[in-house]
Formats: structure tokens, C-alpha cells, sequence
């Protein structure tokens, strides 16, 4: 079953919890969108919360055949895939003294500061995360894409586009031609196009030269900018640092797509639970210094390659 923030809001009763899955909402456009299996169930008493799934990594084809004779048999090619569910958020004190002098209101700050480092992690793990080097993450885009059909410009160095402040009157066109071409190679219109700070504004710098971009806001006021009404989003930087999610490596990035769905990019969560929680500090019991939690519990998955790609080697700088 397909669920999202708006609809897990509902699995909660009390309006602080709501209020925080609003607070996730609007502060990231991904996962505002983003979809969520919300199919499993604690296993091995409570030892494991695995997400089974095959990943299609090839189609099958039609083809014509004699009367009298039958179709030549296919099957389609696809992996089975795990991945479980993990845990990530933060903690936070607080002085019953500053909660109750305070010229702001020290809880709703904290509060806010910690989701906004949630969604931070969330975006790094999604793009980058790997097992292999961080068993408490989950595995993101650049792992499920690296090798796959619909990696991009993915050669040696004489295949990098320049788009620099240099260069980009000169290669605008080259560039936008390379990214409709990457778009087409996908499974269906992706649903967005996720780089760094610096790829989304040359993205939008060349967009503009041909007046192939629009700006609207969304419910929540947010000014969205689309490329071929594809939403271009900044994925920000890692949580609790100025490093960006999607590094600028020699002056090269990369951008991601995806397309969001349950048969395509999607995240997962328990069953009949909302994967994000709020603990606030409780100061009606003894103890000077109490403590507060923001927690989500979940993964994502990509059931087909051919719904995700990267195009690489895109010279910013």
C-alpha cells in the first residue's frame, strides 16, 4: 500500500506529532512527494524489519511469429533485493530554566533544527548511502545506479560538458541537448532532478537562454522550478556540515533522476505506522536537564533501474 506524509499525518492523534510531520513536509519537496510501502512487519521478535523486493533490470521484447508456430519464450530479467529499515534522527536537551525564560520558544527550536538534520541525512543516504561502508544506513541512488543502462556520460574525462561561468554561452546547447537525452533514456518522465546548489543554478542559467523554465509555488509557498515541468531540487548539504549532499569533485558534479512510485523510486516504512516521531522534553518530572528525540524509521527502493539514472561528468566550475 502507497502512503505518504500527508496521509500517515492521519495515523497520528495527537497535533504535536502532526504538526512535526508538517514541519517534514514543507521543508523538503522530496519528501512531500516522495511515496512510502508502508508493508513491513517486525520479524525474529522485533529483530529485523526487511523489505523484500525484485528489481527489473531488463525487459522483455514482442516480437511477430508464424502461424503454426508459437512466440519464442521470454523471461523478464530481475534481482532479488533486501533492505531494512533503520532508524535515524537525533536528540536534543534542554534546561527546564531556558524552556521556561526563553525569548523563543527553545523546544520549538530545537525541534525544527533537528528535522531539518533528519531530512539532511535523508537526502544524503538517498543518494549516497552504502551498506558496505555504514551498516545502520540504507543503500541510496549512486550504489542501485553505478554500472546500470541509464548512467550517463559516464566515460573517460573527454566526455565531461562544460557548463561553467566560462563556458556556458558556448555549450548551453550541447548541454541541454545531452539532458533531454539522458531524460528520454529514462522509463517514463522522471519525477524530479536532484544535484547540488551550484548544478541546479547552471541548470536554470541554460534553461533560461531558451526559455525552457517555470517557476510556481507549491501549497506549502515554495518556490518550485521546473525543467520541462521536471522539478529541479537542491538536494543541500550533509546533515550537520557545509559539505553538499552531491559533492563537486575537480570542478565536476553529477544530477540524478528519478521517477517516484511504487514501480519505480519509493521509500518503505512499517505497517500502520507514521515513519516519522516526535519525543518532546517532559518538564513536569524531577530533573533539570530533559531530553527530546526526533525519529524516523525507514529506506527506500528502486524496483527498476530504468525509472532512475545519473548523468555524470557535468563541469560547473
Amino acid at each position: 500500500m502507497a502512503i505518504t506524509l500527508e496521509q500517515a499525518k492521519a495515523l497520528l492523534t495527537d497535533e504535536i506529532s502532526q504538526s512535526v510531520i508538517e514541519e517534514f513536509r514543507k521543508s523538503s519537496y522530496l519528501m512531500e512527494n516522495m511515496v512510502f510501502d508502508d508493508a513491513v512487519y517486525p520479524a525474529g521478535n522485533g529483530g529485523a524489519l526487511t523489505y523484500s523486493y525484485y528489481r527489473l533490470t531488463a525487459l522483455p521484447s514482442a516480437d511477430f511469429r508464424s502461424i503454426n508456430s508459437n512466440f519464442t519464450s521470454q523471461t523478464i530479467s530481475k534481482t532479488k533485493y533486501t533492505v531494512d529499515l533503520k532508524a535515524f534522527g537525533g536528540s536534543f536537551n534542554i534546561d527546564r530554566v531556558l524552556a521556561k525564560s526563553s525569548i523563543i520558544d527553545e523546544v520549538a527550536f530545537q525541534s525544527k533544527q533537528m528535522i531539518k538534520q533528519t531530512i539532511a541525512l535523508f537526502n544524503d543516504t538517498i543518494i549516497n548511502g552504502d551498506t558496505s561502508e555504514d551498516t545502520d544506513a540504507f543503500d541510496g541512488l549512486e550504489k542501485a545506479l553505478d554500472g546500470s543502462s541509464t548512467e550517463f556520460n559516464g566515460g573517460d574525462s573527454d566526455t565531461a560538458i562544460d557548463i561553467s561561468a566560462a563556458n556556458i554561452d558556448t555549450n548551453y546547447k550541447k548541454f541541454l541537448d545531452m539532458l533531454d537525452e539522458f531524460i528520454l533514456g529514462l522509463d517514463g518522465t522522471p519525477s524530479v532532478l536532484m544535484g547540488n546548489t551550484t548544478l541546479i543554478a547552471k541548470i536554470r542559467a541554460c534553461a533560461r537562454r531558451t526559455g525552457n523554465i517555470f517557476e510556481t509555488l507549491d501549497d506549502f509557498g515554495r518556490q518550485i522550478v521546473t525543467y520541462g515541468g521536471i522539478p529541479l531540487i537542491d538536494m543541500g548539504n550533509k546533515s550537520g556540515s557545509t559539505n553538499p549532499v552531491i559533492a563537486t569533485t575537480a570542478g565536476e558534479t553529477n544530477l540524478y533522476a528519478a521517477r517516484l512510485g511504487l514501480d519505480a523510486f519509493h521509500g518503505i516504512c512499517m505497517r500502520d505506522s507514521s515513519p516519522i516521531r516526535i519525543w518532546l522534553p517532559d518538564f513536569e518530572t524531577a530533573g533539570a536537564v530533559k531530553q527530546g528525540e526526533v525519529e524516523m524509521v525507514a529506506a527506500v527502493a528502486l524496483k527498476d533501474t530504468k525509472t532512475a539514472g545519473v548523468f555524470r561528468q557535468i563541469k560547473v566550475q
